[in-house]
């Protein structure tokens, strides 16, 4: 079980151990993490792509949600906060889903897994109080219980599969987007680094455990969030808070692959989720403005809240993730730009303590992903 700290912060159940392992602990959406350990961020980023990584997400928001009648309920329900297909996913799959606001913002993105006769969903951690309410209010025919016994580890990278199957034998026949219940364990082939890679659900008291027999597995190390960042930013991947928010659609926010067609215009099920007039709207007629990835010239990064300037000066948008990129040896961002400058290639400037420096539109992922289909 987590445990409230003097300061504020929530301490998980690996605490101790990730302490045992040189830890760096920083506080982290109101819970104290693992930033890094010995090695350092970009060490930890290279491990991740070349073998296998070992994140604790405990953080993360774990919920069941349960038909008080009919599973069909559940399932319309459900479907009525998301423009996500919820009635097409088979039971032992995984899927994207966003929660939008009337407006068409994004309350918050996650993960939702059908396990027949109930859903299992992952929601980021500085959210899951107000999903939790938000899914309670709008879902009155749902039982909506929070897991708060339960540690939630990521392991991936290209050796994830043969180091879980050591640990959990099975697991290799997993796709991605698989989702499997092993006893008392909860495992899905996904992850948020754009390598192949496993989450792992499991009791609190036996994660400690659990954790230390994968290490164990060769080419298995402890990685902290800060190469979790980098490695999603490679990706191309969104941080909720930062890449996308309550006033972003996701739309602008590049993720119209999260819109099924059996929820567009003309489908079986159009619309009927809050804010489908404008998300609706946008995919016909195009957003004004779009995230795109950013390489910036030099080795400067450019981070979050730096201006985008189109060359005559005229401002254009702004960066909301920027960053190192280990793995491409070279600075990379994202962020939102008026979609007539969105095209890769586009020149454009970025303000970096009073200068405009150069930067150029280029295609997501930085990184090619590897998942296993």
């Amino acid at each position: 079980m987590a445990d409230l700290e003097a300061d504020g912060l929530v301490r998980l159940g690996l605490h101790d151990l990730h302490v045992e392992l040189g830890g760096k602990m920083v506080p982290f959406a109101g819970y104290e993490m693992p930033v890094q350990y010995a090695p350092g961020v970009m060490k930890e980023h290279l491990h991740t792509r070349s073998a296998a990584g070992l994140f604790d997400v405990s953080h993360m928001g774990q919920v069941i949600l349960r038909p008080k009648g009919p599973m069909a309920e559940l399932v319309a329900a459900f479907e009525a906060l998301m423009p996500v297909d919820v009635a097409g996913l088979a039971e032992g799959r995984q899927r994207y889903g966003l929660l939008t606001n009337d407006t068409g913002g994004i309350l918050d993105d996650l993960m939702f897994t059908n396990r027949g006769d109930h859903l299992y969903v992952v929601v980021n951690a500085a959210c899951k109080a107000e999903d939790i309410a938000h899914m309670t209010a709008r879902m009155p025919a749902v039982s909506v219980e929070p897991v708060t016994d339960r540690a939630l580890l990521a392991l991936q990278g290209p050796g994830a599969e043969a180091a879980l199957e050591a640990v959990l034998p099975g697991v290799s026949a997993m796709r991605f987007m698989d989702h499997r219940v092993l006893g008392d364990t909860w495992v899905s082939r996904s992850g948020y680094t754009g390598e192949d890679g496993f989450e792992i659900s499991l009791p609190m008291a036996a994660a400690a455990v659990f954790a230390r027999k994968l290490l164990a597995e060769p080419g298995v190390a402890p990685i902290g969030l800060g190469a979790r960042d980098s490695l999603r930013l490679e990706a191309g991947l969104c941080l909720y808070g930062h890449d996308i928010d309550t006033t972003t659609s996701l739309v602008e926010a590049a993720l119209t692959w999260a819109i099924q067609k059996s929820r567009r215009a003309g489908g079986a099920r159009e619309g009927g989720f809050p804010g489908a007039t404008r998300i609706l709207r946008e995919l016909a007629e195009g957003p004004e403005r779009l995230r795109v990835g950013l390489a910036p010239e030099g080795r400067a990064p450019m981070r979050e809240g730096v201006e985008i300037f189109a060359e005559d000066g005229t401002p254009v948008g702004r960066v909301t993730s920027g960053g190192f990129g280990p793995s491409v040896n070279a600075p990379i961002a994202m962020g939102y730009v008026a979609s007539r400058f969105t095209a890769p290639g586009t020149r454009l400037l970025g303000e970096v303590r009073g200068k405009h420096l150069p930067l150029t539109v280029t295609e997501l992922p930085f990184h090619p992903t590897r998942y296993k289909r």
